[in-house]
This record gives C-alpha cells, sequence and structure tokens, in this order.
C-alpha cells in the first residue's frame, strides 16, 4: 500500500490521479476532514492526519509500505516533516518519496535550508529513500497568478530577467510514481525541470499566444513584491521565504535544465506551451 500525504496538495493530486489511472493500490491522507470525506465519496481510501500530532500520522501510515512525504508549508516545516519520518519507521513502512526543491544540496536559499535536513534525516533514518527536487511548478501560473492575469491582464515577480526552468507537476508526479512502484530508485536524487529555461517575459509571451490577448509580466523591486504580501495577508516570514526564492531565480540559479524527468518515466518534461494548450488552466 502507498501513503500519499498532503492529498490535497497540487503535487499530491496528481500523484493520486495517476496511482488512480493506473489502479495502484493507495490511501490519500488529508488535514481537512470534509475533504477526507469528499475523497470517500470517490471511492478512495482516505484519511486525516496532521502533523503536528503524530499519533494521527501513525494511524495513517499504519498498513503503508511505502509514502509520498510532502510536508506543509509552515514556519516549522522541518519539525513537522521529521514527525512523519519517524511515523513512518515507527509502523513499519520502508520506502519513503519525498518532495525536496531543486538546489537543496547548496542551500543557497530558504526553502533549500528547510528540506535539506529532512532530508538528511531520512537518509540516516535507516528507511529507503528517494528525493525529487523539482524546480517551481508551472501550475503556480495558476496557483498564484490567476487572479491579476484574470483582472489585469498581468503578474508580478521580482525575478527580473532570470530564467527559470519551471517543470508541469504531472511530470513530476510521473517520477513520484514511478520511484514508489519500481526497484532501483532507492537512494536516488532526481533534480525534475522542464525542457527550456524561461524568464517570465518570455512566459508571458507565451501566455498572451495562449489566451489570444497580451499578459504583460511587471518586475518589482522586491521590497515592493514583500509589501504586497505582507497586505494580502502574508505571515512575514512566509513573505520573506518566497522573497529568497525570487532572489534565487533573480540571480539565475534556476537555469539548470535536467534530464531527470526523461530517465526516469522514458519521455521528455513538458513544455510551458504544452502545459497552458493541455491544461488551458486560465482560459
Amino acid at each position: 500500500m502507498i501513503g500519499v500525504t498532503g492529498a490535497n496538495g497540487t503535487l499530491s493530486r496528481e500523484v493520486i490521479a495517476q496511482l488512480r489511472a493506473a489502479n495502484i493500490p493507495f490511501r490519500a491522507m488529508y488535514v481537512s476532514s470534509r475533504a477526507a470525506e469528499a475523497a470517500r465519496a470517490m471511492g478512495i481510501d482516505a484519511v486525516t492526519s496532521d502533523y503536528n500530532h503524530p499519533e494521527t500520522l501513525r494511524a495513517a501510515f499504519a498498513g503503508c509500505d511505502k509514502l509520498f512525504l510532502l510536508g506543509p508549508n509552515a514556519l516549522n516545516q522541518i519539525e513537522l516533516e521529521w514527525n512523519g519520518i519517524e511515523a513512518a519507521k515507527a509502523v513499519g513502512v520502508r520506502h519513503i518519496v519525498k518532495q525536496s526543491v531543486m538546489g537543496a544540496d547548496d542551500e543557497a536559499f530558504s526553502l533549500a535550508q528547510i528540506h535539506r535536513p529532512i532530508e538528511r534525516a531520512l537518509a540516516a533514518s535507516g528507511l529507503a529513500w528517494t528525493c525529487l527536487r523539482p524546480n517551481s511548478f508551472m501550475q503556480n501560473v495558476f496557483t498564484f497568478m490567476r487572479k491579476t492575469i484574470a483582472d489585469e491582464s498581468a503578474f508580478y515577480s521580482a525575478s527580473s530577467r532570470g530564467r527559470v526552468s519551471h517543470v508541469d507537476v504531472r511530470d513530476i508526479a510521473a517520477v513520484a510514481v514511478r520511484a514508489l512502484t519500481e526497484p532501483h530508485h532507492e537512494g536516488r536524487v532526481y533534480t525534475l525541470t522542464g525542457p527550456a529555461a524561461l524568464t517570465y517575459d518570455a512566459m508571458a509571451g507565451e501566455l498572451s499566444q495562449a489566451l489570444g490577448r497580451t499578459i504583460t509580466h511587471h518586475d518589482l523591486p522586491p521590497a515592493a513584491l514583500r509589501a504586497a504580501m505582507l497586505t494580502d495577508g502574508m505571515p512575514e516570514p512566509l513573505a520573506d521565504r518566497l522573497l529568497d526564492l525570487e532572489r534565487y531565480f533573480r540571480e539565475g540559479y534556476a537555469a539548470q535544465v535536467t534530464h531527470d524527468v526523461e530517465q526516469v518515466t522514458g519521455h521528455a518534461p513538458r513544455s510551458f506551451a504544452q502545459y497552458m494548450s493541455e491544461c488551458r488552466p486560465l482560459t
């Protein structure tokens, strides 16, 4: 049995969709009881769990031999994911596939500094492990930029002309499913990117073509973007975390393109134009 944590998250939802399509047994784990009930109504084995309460993790993980570990975006994320590793070990999970972040090994930005200690703890746990290090999701255009694209035909960043090899969540999930269901992925680290590194100006051009109207990218000073995030109600530490990611993009560190998606799945990663064409997330 495969356990999938963070079942309402963008990536875990796609992992679940691909497991269902392949008729592979799994259990989906939600924080919200309402979300779990909705999943059960669709015929999914769904339970609730809370990283803040390890006893709920142990109950959710019981009977699972493999686990997709996706921690919450919380100020104490390191502690919470450690709870997940300990709970998995306690109930006999044998292999954890963890979502990490591209560049975790260098610890050169705040998200890497969160994920790398968890990777090290997982490697020292005695469990089999696989770490997925994806770059920024293509789906973030929909998740975080949809409103201003719809209302203003514009989106905002502090990334300047930094190039980012955004990756389609469907490709990350395909790698995750392979790692969860096939041998020979234990002890491996996969850095997952799209096929090209694009500036946000170039992405605005792709969006304009897909949507049939001009979409503009506005590059903001970091302080202005931070002020906007705080005005929208984001907690200051989380705003600073995201702003540091923008700095990482701006300085060109997210431009790496790898072949790991194709190596694991046998197909090339989808381009941003393919994502917009196939998913039409903003139309």
